[in-house]
């Protein structure tokens, strides 16, 4: 680079035009050749995650950077070919208009490098952009020199030379309201005229003599198709803007061979689909504001209720001024919207109808949305549980290495070094319920010689106190848990907190000599923690309270699926509980019937929430229930069938 050129400390490069299917790990292949590569990122939309088709490469050194924009610039990643540039931190540097210039007239055939290659003799480009749409090149671009110069030099040199056999128009880049305002009013001044709706009543020769009483007219014609058939619409062209408005005001309206015909102003497409986007757009607003706050939506109607029921059964709050069932095939698809005539009827209605039972059904009634902010609303749910899973994630302490589970689920969680815990009483966690062997009395792990506590053992006695052991009990054996954690898998794990163990003290540990069991002494019993779920849990000994503690709520895992606990379905609102007991019951299913799991689902979800908790906890009712909706759609299918062959 030139000393007299602007110096780029970030050494960030813009990269355009990508595929939408360009992901980071492809550009780092390709850039890395030209130095070591910071970060690369792609940008995506923050909903659907899809590429927005630019990305960003961070270079760690400029020379790299330079190196990569004057060797890969317009070279083809994907099928399409990318343009890249320096990232311009400072907006104000695209908006100024220094050093932009607008060429316009070009040949189909150019394309950016075509077009950075012409215009790079006069000085360095920042950016270059020719404008495409669905069809191509629309014959016109931009280029931003570096300089005002560069920019001023082209003009004088390029504009009206032939590019491809068509002579170009190159000028200073002005905005809109720049060329509005340059205008003034000649931009609301026109000499062209649309006619439309005269089907086969004119041709050129007919339109010139209806129009020419209007003014001097320098142009005519009727379009056509291949076979010389009138396409029923035509342009005219006047010498004046004042015989064009005379044409507009006197001629729209008229009727020509029984025909009304359509008079305006001629628009081009880009400008006539911006008014009509214009006007559609303030229609929907206008709709949208109308019925806001007072349109319902009512959904798990019976098939039984039609468009006349709906209305009776809401008429009691309100006044309504639409009540509508939707069909298709003439049979009821379970929903339909009411609409009141303020909004608040309709969240008396809201408060009073959400859940009442009607025919043999629970209604849900809402208020009525559009499906792009149904949409986004689910969307924003969908982040917010992800992203307070995530905060609960990095609360809890590393207890599990990352394993091909863990990146399966989609998270991820830092290792960190455990030591091994010394053995204290008060760390005993929990004791087998009944004695592994029968005949001996076995205690594992060390009890210092004399008799002597270990330190912290007198406090664990104190807290842990508990009743004497009747002179048969025997003594029930402590385990020590394996020091190596289990990965964290999608699949169900055991809840039944009872089967946990506690450490096991070496036997020369800390220089003491190992003793045999002391008559006598007592080993300190936490209490039991059992799953509420659990089918048969242990019974207390004889002459032994069974201690009782509150389990933490078991988490039922799902592949895929972040874990559900009952305080999370508790905590969730009643719409959304549903929702998310189907979305771990549908992979199951899937599993199961692939064809049917969505039918069966809905199905499934018909049932209490309890039950469909004991039916994710238990696989063989999950798989009885599941049987028996199959049974009832074979069926149902069946008499369908019995009834075609019937008509």
């Amino acid at each position: 680079m030139n000393p007299g050129q602007p110096s780029y400390p970030m050494s960030s490069l813009y990269v355009g035009d990508l595929h939408p299917e360009v992901t980071e790990a492809m550009l780092f292949e390709k850039f890395s050749t030209a130095g070591p590569v910071l970060s690369i990122r792609v940008c995506r939309d923050m909903i659907t995650r899809r590429s927005l088709g630019y990305a960003y490469v961070n270079f760690q050194q400029p020379a790299d950077a330079e190196r990569a924009l004057d060797t890969m610039n317009f070279d083809t990643i994907k099928g399409r070919p990318c343009r890249i540039m320096w990232s311009q931190r400072d907006p104000s540097i695209r908006k100024s208009g220094v050093g932009n210039i607008f060429i316009k007239n070009l040949d189909k055939s150019i394309d950016n490098k075509a077009l950075y290659d012409t215009f790079s003799a006069f000085g360095n480009i920042l950016s270059c952009k020719i404008a495409m749409d669905e069809h191509g090149s629309k014959g016109y671009g931009f280029v931003h020199f570096e300089t005002e110069e560069a920019a001023r030099s082209s003009i004088e040199k390029v504009n009206g030379m032939l590019l491809n056999g068509k002579k170009v128009y190159v000028g200073r880049f002005m905005t809109r309201r720049e060329r509005i305002d340059m205008m003034g009013d000649r931009a609301k001044k026109f000499t062209n005229v649309y006619v439309k709706n005269f089907g086969d009543a004119l041709d050129d020769d007919k339109m010139r003599t209806l129009f020419e009483t209007c003014g001097p007219i320098t142009s005519c014609k009727v379009m056509t198709d291949e076979n010389g058939k009138s396409k029923g619409f035509g342009f005219v062209g006047f010498e004046e803007h004042e015989s064009a408005q005379k044409a507009v005001d006197t001629l729209n309206g008229k009727e020509v061979d029984g025909r009304e015909i359509y008079v305006g102003r001629a628009q081009k497409k880009a400008e006539r689909h911006a008014e009509l986007k214009e006007r559609f757009e303030r229609l929907k607003m206008e709709r949208i504001n109308r019925y806001q706050g007072v349109n319902l939506y009512v959904k798990n109607l019976d098939d039984t209720i039609d468009d006349e029921y709906l209305r009776k059964e809401f008429s009691q709050y309100g006044t309504i001024t639409s009540a509508k069932v939707m069909y298709e095939s003439g049979r009821s698809k379970g929903f339909g919207f009411v609409c009141f005539s303020s909004p608040e009827e309709a969240t008396k209605a809201v408060t009073e109808m959400n859940g009442r039972i009607l025919v043999s059904k629970p209604l849900y009634v809402a208020l009525a949305q559009r499906k792009d902010e149904r949409k986004a609303h689910l969307n924003a749910q969908y982040m917010q549980r992800v992203s307070g899973l995530r905060m609960q994630g990095q609360q809890m302490p590393s207890m599990f290495p990352p394993g091909p589970a863990a990146a399966a689920a989609g998270f991820y969680v830092p290792t960190m070094h455990q030591p091994r815990p010394p053995f204290y009483a008060n760390s005993m966690q929990q004791v087998r319920a009944t004695p592994r062997w029968t005949n001996q009395q076995q205690v594992r792990g060390p009890v210092p010689q004399g008799g002597g506590m270990m330190p912290g053992m007198a406090n664990a006695q104190n807290q842990q106190m508990r009743q004497p052991r009747p002179a048969g009990m025997q003594q029930a054996s402590v385990r020590a848990p394996p020091m190596t954690a289990r990965p964290i898998t999608g699949g169900q794990q055991p809840v039944a907190v009872a089967q946990q163990r506690t450490p096991v003290m070496p036997p020369q540990m800390s220089g003491m000599p190992a003793a045999p069991p002391m008559q006598g002494m007592q080993v300190p019993r936490t209490a039991y923690k059992y799953n509420p779920a659990m089918r048969n849990p242990p019974q207390a000994l004889p002459g032994q309270p069974m201690p009782t503690m509150p389990a933490p709520p078991a988490a039922l895992h799902v592949q895929g699926q972040e874990p559900l606990t009952a305080s999370m379905l508790a905590e969730a609102p009643p719409q959304e509980q549903k929702q998310m007991l189907g979305e771990r019951l549908f992979p199951l299913i899937h599993n199961m019937y692939p064809d049917m799991a969505g039918k069966i689902t809905g199905m499934l979800l018909e049932i209490d929430n309890s039950e469909l908790l004991h039916m994710l906890e238990s696989r063989e009712s999950l798989k009885a229930k599941v049987e028996e909706a199959v049974a009832v759609l074979h069926a149902h299918q069946a008499k369908e069938a019995a009834s075609v062959v019937k008509e």
